[in-house]
């Protein structure tokens, strides 16, 4: 006791640094976690009081899901789940799907049994795809009639259930499509059966499966427990428990893909626990963004800031939807992670930061050459430690023992300084990553296609700015000897297999003679930037 007193007193209150240890301490009241071991998200969300009524509102439709809907279907499908197709503990479930009402239900049935939930980005090609399916293993799989064809070329025996909108709902067992064994309607359309056969889940079981970009070469699984995923959902709860507008309903517009882990454990997940009502766009469009807001009376706009990007240019357009008051909450997200965040307008005005660290959360500036714990103002890599970090990379002990310390600590690979006041500044990446629009492009598996080419001989990509997108990916190509391969047939080779956001434009791919020396032009190129 006499100890973390001493630390304690240690702990500078204006920028949380505490000097016997070199960590830096989050100056937001730590996040309340439940003490039971015993306890998957699932439960944890469902047994949380609150007077909410709607749960989700599609926003193309109208269509309205209460709580109590939720709640039946999520009963209903995790009981199918396992009694009908032997969904266990430890099982993996495969969810390709856009945002929709559906994929909470999906999600949360699945954690429910002690599964994990894997996702994947529909613009993904059934060659990504297949990377991911080859290393998840998955038991069975969730998609939608306009994806089904890209998951059957990916894996043709892996079991479909299909999640069907009202066009599908007579779909008959004899006419359901190649590798669909039933659809999603049916299973929750029955009661749950009263024998249930279910495995205790624990805090610290594996809960998501979610696929890193690669920023060093293949997509990795990144595993998250349950306690991380409860931990995220408390701070993202708490973040906003304190904000009330006149007794108004919270209701905030899900702009972000569910699929992303800030679109899981916000709108899959968290805010179903204080009771929020969400309004789902199943993809990102101004227009319908505009109008959802002003149809359903958002109170929140949680966005990434390419988004914020795209409404700068139409901000009187804006404010007049909102009935020529700006929107109540708007919070704004770099990557989805949980480092940091500015709660509050005072926050926000501090310009060109990430934010103050999280609730709960630790961290600690490191000297990259020597591993020497820095200071105030002194600019390293920023090491994490706290409730919501990753377990590790899936089946990958190497990747992950590179990544995560013995005392828990995440190396983020972001060159970072925290300043006099606790917020945090980051200037520079360790490993290289492209940020287009709000999707991360990992140069090392694009330069490693382009290596897959019989008629290349070496390959850089590297970030080019654009200010609409952020960053578009730029190859640099040395052709083999007697080669004459063409601009465009380079990009039609990438195009067929991988995802649009992964292109090369026309613009922005050039060929080298494989006379000149790669490494000393990109030097030249690269200085110049």
């Amino acid at each position: 006791m006499e100890e973390e007193k001493k630390k304690k007193n240690d702990i500078d209150q204006r920028s949380g640094f505490c000097s016997a240890t070199s960590t830096f301490h989050s100056k937001r009241p730590p996040i309340p976690l439940p003490t039971t071991p015993h306890i998957s998200l699932t439960d944890f969300i469902s047994s949380q009081p609150h007077s909410g009524r709607t749960a989700y509102i599609d926003a193309s439709t109208g269509r309205r899901l209460s709580f109590t809907e939720l709640w039946s279907s999520v009963s209903s499908l995790s009981s199918h789940l396992s009694l009908r197709l032997g969904l266990r503990k430890g099982h993996v479930v495969l969810l390709l799907s856009p945002n929709s009402l559906s994929f909470p239900i999906v999600t949360l049935s699945v954690l429910s049994l002690g599964a994990l939930i894997t996702t994947s980005n529909p613009l993904l090609t059934s060659r990504e795809l297949s990377k991911q399916i080859n290393d998840s293993k998955p038991t069975l799989a969730f998609t939608t009639l306009p994806l089904l064809p890209k998951l059957t070329q990916s894996n043709p025996n892996l079991p479909i259930i299909l999640i069907d909108d009202e066009r599908e709902h007579n779909l008959k067992p004899d006419a359901y499509p190649e590798g669909v064994v039933c659809t999603m309607s049916e299973m929750i359309a029955d009661p749950p059966s009263r024998v249930r056969v279910t495995d205790r889940v624990d805090q610290d079981d594996p809960a998501s499966l979610l696929y890193s970009s690669g920023t060093t070469g293949e997509s990795k699984g990144v595993v998250s427990t349950h306690r991380n995923l409860i931990a995220m959902v408390q701070t993202i709860v708490n973040r906003f428990r304190s904000e009330s507008f006149g007794g108004r309903d919270q209701i905030y517009v899900c702009t972000v893909p569910m699929f992303h882990i800030y679109g899981l454990a916000a709108f899959a997940a968290g805010l179903l626990a204080s009771g929020s009502t969400i309004v789902v766009l199943s993809r990102f469009d101004l227009d319908e963004m505009m109008g959802a807001i002003e149809k359903y009376k958002a109170t929140y706009l949680p966005i990434v800031p390419p988004i914020l990007i795209s409404m700068t240019d139409r901000a009187e357009e804006i404010r007049g939807v909102s009935g020529g008051e700006d929107i109540p909450g708007v919070w704004a997200d770099g990557d989805g992670g949980d480092r940091g965040s500015t709660d509050s307008l005072e926050e926000s005005r501090r310009y060109g930061t990430a934010g103050r660290l999280s609730a709960s959360m630790e961290a600690r500036v490191v000297e990259v050459e020597t591993g020497r714990a820095l200071g105030v103002n002194q600019t390293g890599e920023l090491w994490l430690r706290g409730p919501s970090v990753m377990k590790g990379y899936f089946s990958n002990p190497e990747a992950t023992a590179s990544t995560l310390t013995s005392e828990g600590w995440l190396k983020t690979g972001d060159i970072c300084y925290i300043d006099e006041d606790g917020f945090i500044f980051v200037v520079d990446r360790l490993k290289e990553l492209i940020k287009y629009k709000g999707y991360q492009v990992p140069p090392a598996e694009l330069e490693a296609l382009l290596l897959s080419h019989p008629q290349i001989s070496d390959a850089a990509v590297i970030p080019f700015p654009d200010k609409d997108v952020g960053q578009f990916p730029m190859a640099y190509i040395v052709r083999k000897a007697g080669s004459n391969l063409s601009e465009n047939a380079v990009m039609d080779f990438v195009a067929k297999q991988v995802a649009p956001f992964k292109r090369f434009d026309e613009l922005l791919l050039s060929r080298l003679s494989p006379r000149i020396r790669l490494e000393k032009f990109l030097e030249k190129i690269l200085s110049s930037l």
